[in-house]
């Protein structure tokens, strides 16, 4: 079929990839199942076919391939017949290696990923834990600094390729007073004395090596912090966007399998005299699936698209991941009852895609959680930053994240806090003093102004605290100007909603200001706006 995505370079490798997983994985996929292990010889064998390492540039042994490489891949891997195999696949290569990728050391990359690409090596990645799953921000696994070491406690579970991976990502908080803000991420190898690791019995996916662990005074070198201290909370929010369209794409190529996998039965599959293809209460609801699959398939596209362009696509990606992988599990449930006894047993294909697809609405964040991402961008009208505009301003920035209450009006008269109209000093080289209260906050900003940032710009903006004693304020920049009010005035260019304990933790440095765009603590409705703003003031520290 002809696509606007995909050109002659991605169909010729599609099909390189469903002849690798017919020929070299599915014939094995019932005894793997079986032993619940996935041997290492296959993982070498898609290094050496160049599978480990499609978006990675060639320098570091990778294809240097274009996302829609790695879709025509993923809509193949189902093709091995395990969802187990899948899972395990798809964290190594873009999971675990893209932490790697966009935050390792050349050292670390040498050590880890070049050998990951090469199949050499498994990797895990390990966020969740026995009391969170999509709450990162409430981990508890910690890691302090001893010496020349780093010092790990905790416990991570459900954690795919944990027993017999040879190294680990590992998210742990070393600043726990920050909250999200004081997450760092950690790579080292899982051979190191104090860590045990256990398997976990699944419904499904068995041959995937899914497991708890500890780490019990797990003494790692200084060098093994992956990236900036407490900039790991960052660092995951930008893998889970990708985590949720890799998820669509395999639960596309997942319901493709299966549909033509129950299809080729029903035409065999004889009752009353003709095959059951033939009866038009099951052709209905096949083709209803069939164009159901066809419209989420563009969705995929849509948001793999967008991911290619360097657009978040947080909104697309989630709305990928909801709609495919909900309709993985419709599908699986349809086909198994287009089977009708025999799609029961052990002896059908389509009782192990039953199996294997009940967790794709799990895994990857919650149908739940996709649910909740996408109302705060249609219903509360979030925007998110691309990962430019974080670079850009690195922590200055604050997310337009969703704090839905409205703060209590009636404030006192508006009174003008400080208007000067000739360009603010220079800001003093030294950190200023950190502000106690909202109103300090705000009558430091005429003073902490940059005018060589705001030249030719102009900007108003409202800010609304919920629960303060002076809950809304005006803010308006005029070139070398800055103008602060108490109360709201004018249209704004961007309205800022928040708490005052945040806002001034965010100024202060105390609270992380992706944390607090993640966690809903923080509302914006310009973002773009709110970028220039940040620029525009001497920070306090």
């Amino acid at each position: 079929m002809k696509s606007i995505y995909f050109g002659e370079e991605h169909e010729a490798f599609r099909k390189t990839v469903r002849l690798f997983m017919e020929q070299r994985v599915a014939p094995h996929a019932e005894a793997w199942e079986t032993a619940q292990r996935i041997p290492r010889e296959i993982f070498r064998e898609m290094g050496d076919a160049g599978f480990l390492g499609i978006l990675f540039p060639e320098e570091l042994g990778g294809s240097g391939g274009d996302v829609f490489m790695a879709l025509a891949f993923l809509e193949e891997l189902p093709r091995s017949l395990t969802g187990g195999f899948v899972a395990a696949v798809t964290v190594q290569e873009f999971i675990v290696t893209g932490a790697l990728f966009h935050q390792g050391t050349k050292a670390q990359q040498t050590r880890y990923l070049v050998p990951s690409i090469e199949g050499k090596r498994v990797g895990a990645i390990c966020i969740s834990e026995p009391d969170t799953g999509s709450d990162v921000a409430a981990i508890r696994t910690s890691a302090r600094r001893d010496g020349d070491s780093w010092v790990i406690d905790g416990a991570k579970t459900w954690i795919t390729n944990g027993v017999e991976g040879d190294f680990y990502v590992v998210a742990a908080k070393t600043s726990p007073e920050a909250g999200a803000g004081g997450i760092s991420l950690f790579v080292f190898d899982s051979s190191l004395p104090g860590i045990t690791a256990k398997r976990i019995r699944k419904m499904g996916w068995h041959c995937s090596d899914t497991a708890e662990i500890t780490f019990e005074n797990v003494r790692i070198p200084a060098d093994a912090l992956l990236g900036q201290k407490d900039r790991g909370f960052y660092y995951i929010m930008q893998t889970f966007a990708l985590e949720r369209l890799v998820a669509a794409a395999t639960s596309v190529g997942s319901c493709d399998l299966a549909l033509a996998d129950t299809l080729s039965y029903m035409k065999s599959r004889r009752a009353f005299g003709k095959p059951l293809d033939r009866f038009q209460a099951l052709r209905h609801r096949l083709a209803d699936l069939f164009a159901e699959l066809s419209s989420v398939r563009q969705l995929v596209y849509h948001a793999a698209w967008l991911t290619q362009q360097g657009e978040p696509a947080v909104r697309e990606s989630s709305m990928a991941k909801l709609l495919a992988t909900e309709l993985n599990k419709k599908v699986a449930d349809e086909c198994l009852q287009f089977h009708g006894g025999f799609g029961y047993t052990e002896e059908y294909l389509i009782s192990r895609f039953y199996r294997d697809a009940r967790v794709a609405t799990i895994v990857a964040g919650t149908s739940e959680i996709m649910r909740e991402i996408i109302a705060k961008t249609d219903v509360d009208g979030v925007t998110f930053p691309s990962v430019e505009d974080h670079e850009a301003v690195g922590d200055e920035v604050v997310g337009d994240e969703v704090v839905a209450d409205e703060v209590v009006a009636g404030e006192a008269p508006p009174a003008v806090v400080a208007a000067p109209s000739a360009p603010a000093p220079a800001p003093p080289p030294a950190p200023l003093r950190k502000p106690e209260t909202l109103e300090e906050l705000f009558l430091s900003l005429p003073s902490r102004l940059r005018p060589e940032k705001t030249e030719g710009f102009r900007g108003r903006y409202h800010f609304r605290f919920k629960d303060s004693a002076h809950p809304e304020w005006t803010v308006v920049i005029d070139g070398p100007s800055c103008v602060v009010e108490r109360g709201i005035h004018g249209t704004a260019d961007c309205e800022i909603k928040t708490t005052e304990p945040v806002y001034l933790g965010i100024e202060n440095g105390t609270q992380n200001p992706q944390a607090a765009f993640l966690m809903g603590k923080v509302k914006v409705s310009n973002v773009n706006a709110l970028l220039a703003y940040t620029k525009a003031f001497q920070r306090l520290f």
